[in-house]
């Protein structure tokens, strides 16, 4: 080979060999004679462009630019060993310039890389080889190339090479490589794990470094842990931490000491071989604040497992944990808060933090103004009062409610999620509570309604939902402006916040005056569309539902078109008929400042009394009203003083020019009276019902023949009170001709007026009825049957009288 490469070169030449060496030639001539086919030019031409490289970054990009990289590429498979290895070594010295690294992806020169990697090759070879592999296995595409042509065969027998930079740079290319789990299974697979524990004992910290930190990345797939226990990596890890003039590896050391012991098998037997004990020991040896961090880093890592809880716990853990609180260093306090989170997953480990006064010594620490610490404090505390009555009492003894609440305000997502949830798992116990919202809470859980983390959202919510069960909390929240950033999550659709909010939604409107508000928000419109959904809607979304329409009578008749008897109408009922599902109602002010138009009117209850209200004066002296007499009547001595208050004082000239407030209404205050004297008097319940029902009758016209209900004038004389009030809305005692659905407002309020129990149900063309229950009387006993009958009260053609439920007359009555 050798001759035939001097024949070759008896081709004309200008310049001798002699002068490659010196630096006074320019790289241009020297990137030429990569493409000699002499021998001893190409091998002095690349140990020049090796030395020129060696010099910075600034020659590697101009011989990159010189076009050396192609020609270097080709000449690391060349047949003389001496052209491959300076070829190689200005390869790998070039390679670690990122623009050449950029560069050689494009060139296909992984696999001849791979190729010279074999035992048989020159040491040197292998050093050059390996360094530019490790610079091109940062690249994902490079990493996948090496992995497919077989590289990590090679690189593992490396490992055991006698040369230092040889296992430093293979080593570095295995720890590439292991990011991939693929890569990471290979690696066990090959027998990688006893060359890289005998690496741990390398006189270079650098390749120690690497070691444990390749290390720490195989050793989380389980079968690869089973070799590294069998081949005693436990104990030698454990030599390591034991040795002050390792203090350098214990951080990596730790973190594979963690993943061994992190499934349930490998930890029982490191327990039962006394490994468990030591590093206990070596917890509470006094160290660097560094090293004793990353140890109880260790300990909360290995208690994510129940198992393994258990058996940290038998090793009395607690007790540890609880005296690395009082430590002077931060980080240390930070670490063993995460360990004391979770170990309070094990029930009994939250009892012996108790005992152990490790609670305060948590609370303590929420005052620190440490971030980090603070955030792990909450942490720490949330999981001990989970389900745990006594801890959270141990933490409102030690004052920590008080900090609680000041964490909500905190610039840190996840110290507030931490610290709601505290308070919510606080808050089931009222001295407690009553406490907790002492403090502010409310006010404070305004501002975390409008947070746009998820764990503050859910967390948040429960905790109102459970502060709220407090009518005072609930006022507060409202006039905290809280209503509407919780309205406002019912949009949400992460199933956990949805959920936490209709809770909350459900409690807070157990109060009439946020029902309302929280419906002028547009809950019940949003809470309507998520039952109808069949992904978003649950039972939360239901109860919150009916707390709203529970709360807010006006809008449950309106949109479900019943009201059971516990459902007590009051002043400010209204019955603006039936609405269509997702359609807004309006509230009673907004309704009464529309203009008259040609609608149903909407019909008011209002029994309060007001002296200071003008009462319109059409319903008592409209001259067409001649068949008002028997109402008038009832109504004259406080009629009189109305109408001449009337005369004396001037109208105003707009509704609109001063506050809105609701019309008295004095015949309903007169019936409601009347009721009351005339009525509960009376023994007997159905007569009691049958009087009621004669009552309303005569108030709203008298009975109506079935046959003649369309010569009724019920609406020429609603639309002439409309226009009288120059209102839409209607005071229910005004009306003197009215009807099934009228007649059957009035009795519901009526009884509920003084006691009596109903149903009010509507019907479809202004149908709707009553009904009552009542215990049917067995003739021949004279004592009431145990199962009550329902009946529909009659009070329209036969006043009075009561037809059984579901019989052809009470069927008559219900439909046209």
């Amino acid at each position: 080979m050798g001759k035939k490469v001097k024949k070759e070169s008896e081709t004309p030449c200008k310049e001798t060999f002699e002068p490659l060496p010196i630096e006074g030639k320019t790289p241009a001539t020297v990137v030429l004679l990569l493409s000699s086919p002499e021998e001893d030019i190409l091998i002095k031409a690349c140990e020049a462009i090796h030395t020129y490289a060696e010099k910075g970054d600034e020659n590697k990009v101009s011989l990159l630019g010189l076009g050396a990289l192609e020609p270097l590429c080709q000449l690391i498979t060349h047949s003389s060993k001496l052209v491959r290895r300076n070829a190689f070594m200005a390869l790998g010295i070039m390679a670690t310039n990122s623009d050449v690294k950029t560069a050689l992806k494009k060139i296909d020169v992984i696999p001849s890389i791979i190729d010279k990697l074999s035992l048989e090759e020159d040491i040197v070879v292998h050093e050059f080889a390996t360094l530019c592999l490790a610079s091109l296995s940062v690249d994902f595409v490079c990493k996948v190339q090496i992995f497919d042509n077989k590289g990590l065969p090679p690189l593992i027998q490396l490992l055991s090479s006698p040369d230092p930079d040889v296992e430093k740079n293979s080593l570095e290319i295995i720890f590439n490589l292991v990011q991939d789990y693929q890569c990471r299974l290979a690696v066990h697979e090959l027998g990688g794990i006893p060359p890289l524990l005998e690496l741990l004992k390398s006189d270079f910290l650098i390749i120690q470094h690497l070691a444990l930190k390749t290390l720490q990345n195989i050793t989380t797939d389980k079968d690869t842990r089973n070799t590294f226990r069998e081949e005693q990596g436990f104990e030698k890890l454990m030599d390591i931490l034991n040795n002050k003039d390792f203090g350098d590896l214990h951080a990596e050391a730790l973190q594979v000491v963690a993943n061994c012991m992190s499934d349930s098998e490998s930890f029982q037997l490191i327990n039962k071989g006394g490994g468990l004990t030591r590093l206990m020991e070596f917890v509470l040896t006094p160290t660097a604040p560094e090293i004793q961090s990353n140890t109880v880093k260790c300990i909360a890592r290995v208690a994510q497992s129940s198992e393994n809880r258990k058996l940290l716990h038998e090793q009395d853990i607690e007790k540890v944990l609880v005296e690395l609180l009082s430590v002077a260093n931060d980080s240390v306090k930070t670490a063993t808060c995460h360990a004391v989170a979770a170990m309070s997953f094990h029930l009994a480990s939250k009892d012996s933090f108790r005992d152990l006064g490790g609670i305060p010594a948590v609370v303590q620490l929420l005052s620190s103004d440490n971030l980090k610490l603070r955030e792990a404090a909450t942490q720490a505390l949330s999981n001990l009062t989970h389900s745990n009555k006594l801890n959270a009492f141990a933490v409102y003894e030690a004052g920590g409610h008080e900090f609680l609440v000041q964490q909500l305000h905190d610039s840190c997502p996840t110290t507030v999620a931490n610290a709601a949830a505290t308070l919510g798992n606080m808050a089931g116990q009222e001295v407690i509570r009553c406490s907790i919202l002492s403090y502010g809470a409310i006010q404070a859980l305004v501002e975390p309604l409008k947070s746009t983390d998820t764990q503050v959202l859910i967390n948040t919510t429960l905790c109102l939902a459970v502060l709220a069960c407090d009518a005072d909390a609930r006022a507060e929240l409202q006039s905290a402006g809280g209503l509407y950033p919780l309205v406002n999550l019912l949009r949400s659709y992460h199933k956990e916040v949805l959920h936490n909010t209709c809770l909350a939604v459900n409690v807070c409107g157990s109060d009439e005056p946020n029902a309302v508000e929280m419906c002028k928000f547009g809950a019940l419109e949003m809470l309507q569309e998520i039952n109808q959904s069949v992904n978003r809607r649950s039972r939360f979304s239901e109860l919150a539902m009916i707390s709203l329409l529970n709360s807010n009578l006006s809008l449950k008749y309106s949109l479900t078109g019943c009201l059971a008897s516990t459902d007590i109408i009051t002043d400010g009922f209204y019955d603006v008929g039936k609405a269509l599902s997702g359609q807004r109602v309006l509230t009673l002010e907004e309704l009464s400042k529309q203009a008259v138009n040609q609608h149903r009117p909407i019909i008011v209850v209002n029994t309060a009394t007001d002296e200071t209200v003008d009462v319109p004066e059409e319903r008592q002296s409209n001259p067409s009203e001649t068949d008002t007499s028997s109402k008038g009547e009832r109504r004259t001595p406080r009629k009189r003083k109305e109408d001449d208050k009337q005369k004396d004082e001037p109208q105003p000239e707009s509704p609109t020019e001063k506050p809105w407030k609701m019309m008295d209404d004095v015949s309903l205050q007169d019936l409601v009276k009347e009721a009351k004297e005339s009525i509960l008097p009376l023994i007997d319940e159905q007569e009691q019902y049958a009087a009621l029902a004669r009552l309303v009758s005569k108030a709203m016209g008298g009975a109506v023949e079935m046959e003649k209900l369309y010569e009724f004038p019920w609406e020429l004389h609603l639309s002439k009170l409309k226009f009288a009030l120059k209102s839409n809305v209607v005071p229910i005692g005004m009306i003197s001709k009215g009807i099934y659905c009228h007649r059957a407002l009035l009795f519901k309020c009526l009884a509920d007026c003084i006691g009596m129990s109903c149903n009010l149900v509507r019907g479809e063309y202004n149908r709707a009825w009553n009904e009552i229950l009542l215990f049917k009387e067995n003739p021949s006993s004279n004592e009431h049957s145990s199962q009550p009958c329902r009946f529909i009260v009659d009070l329209m053609h036969q006043p009075g009288r009561l037809l059984k439920a579901n019989t052809p007359a009470a069927v008559q009555y219900q439909t046209i």
